[in-house]
């Protein structure tokens, strides 16, 4: 590159910058920390969400084809009713979150934002102890049948999964509990988040059949962009409340135009994922698994799921809050079912 392309390119770094400073940058709320949410750096949020997906993968894949462990969730059954099935508890399970989340709001009404802080610990206590037990015992049972089988090993075994197993995990439980509700360790959050996520993806991705997957997290996705874009929708309502500390009223007129405009910008050096993205994002991933068997459209599924969350969170310089489901799903979908098509045909 010649001096002259040199002094360019550093006059245009220079212009862009100044202009950067130009801006105001607007401090976003703080989140308190009792809720549910990944905070990270933004250069590094792929890596909570390949953590995820990795592990629940190998929970998900260990569980159905190394221990033979296929159950079939949903209300109905999709071997009897098909598409019709999976739209059928698609449309049951949206409409169980919908519920849940205006009920939530509800309380935090009339309880107060405090109130989250004991729905999380106990949704955290319950699913930690079901899930945790029910992997461990499939890890169990991984382990000991790389064994010769004698009465002794099976003696052995059933002291293990059924009384050893069930006491460390109750501990363990209980420990996680006492770190969510004491621990003030941005570490331990991200770690509580990140184990109850691939617990409920890994779950999910296993039990749930091709079409209600597909109808849940597309269900899920659009309430997302309701009740989060929405003045009136439970999360954008439950965040507003939570907010407190802000320098900047999202509903002033002047300042809402500014930040749209792009002379105001939103401070993106930190993120926030919700454990509810890191949970849809794996299930999806977890399921291209389960349903086709193919690592690769695993890992193309979860290249597009990438692609989409760095295009919301880049959104969120001029955005208070943002979705974080649905440009990641449909691109995930998208690619895992014309991936699957592609290798169906090779």
């Amino acid at each position: 590159m010649s001096e002259d392309a040199e002094k360019l390119e550093n006059d245009d770094r220079n212009n862009m910058e100044n202009i950067q400073d130009s801006k105001e940058v607007v401090k976003k709320d703080s989140i308190p920390h009792f809720l549910p949410t990944y905070r990270i750096s933004f250069n590094l949020f792929p890596i909570p969400i390949l953590i995820v997906i990795v592990i629940a993968g190998l929970l998900a894949y260990a569980t159905y084809f190394g221990a033979g462990i296929q159950l079939e969730g949903g209300y109905v059954s999709e071997e009897d009713l098909g598409v019709l099935g999976g739209i059928i508890n698609g449309i049951i399970y949206t409409f169980t979150s919908v519920a849940a989340a205006f009920l939530i709001v509800f309380l935090i009404r009339k309880k107060g934002i405090d109130v989250l802080k004991y729905i999380f610990g106990f949704s955290f206590g319950l699913l930690g102890f079901t899930l945790s037990w029910f992997f461990a015992s499939v890890i169990i049972f991984l382990i000991f049948i790389q064994f010769p089988e004698t009465p002794a090993l099976i003696n052995t075994y059933y002291i293990v999964s059924d009384i050893i197993s069930p006491i460390l995990v109750a501990v363990f439980t209980a420990l996680l509990l006492y770190k969510y509700f004491t621990s003030k360790s941005i570490n331990t959050k991200n770690l509580i988040v990140l184990y109850i996520s691939l617990l409920i993806s890994a779950s999910m991705g296993l039990m749930m059949p091709l079409w209600t997957t597909l109808a849940i997290l597309i269900g899920i996705s659009f309430w997302d962009i309701y009740a989060v874009l929405n003045k009136k929708g439970p999360i954008k309502e439950m965040i507003d409340i939570a907010s407190k500390n802000d320098k900047y009223d999202l509903y002033d007129e002047e300042i809402e135009e500014s930040i749209k405009k792009g002379e105001f910008i939103y401070d993106t050096s930190k993120v926030e994922i919700g454990i509810g993205d890191l949970a849809f994002y794996s299930m999806l991933t977890t399921s291209a698994l389960i349903q086709t068997g193919n690592v690769f459209i695993m890992i193309f599924t979860t290249i597009a799921i990438l692609i989409g969350t760095g295009i919301t969170l880049n959104q969120l310089k001029r955005n208070k809050i943002l979705p974080g489901l649905p440009i990641s799903i449909f691109l995930g979908i998208g690619t895992m079912l014309l991936s699957w098509y592609i290798i169906s045909l090779l």
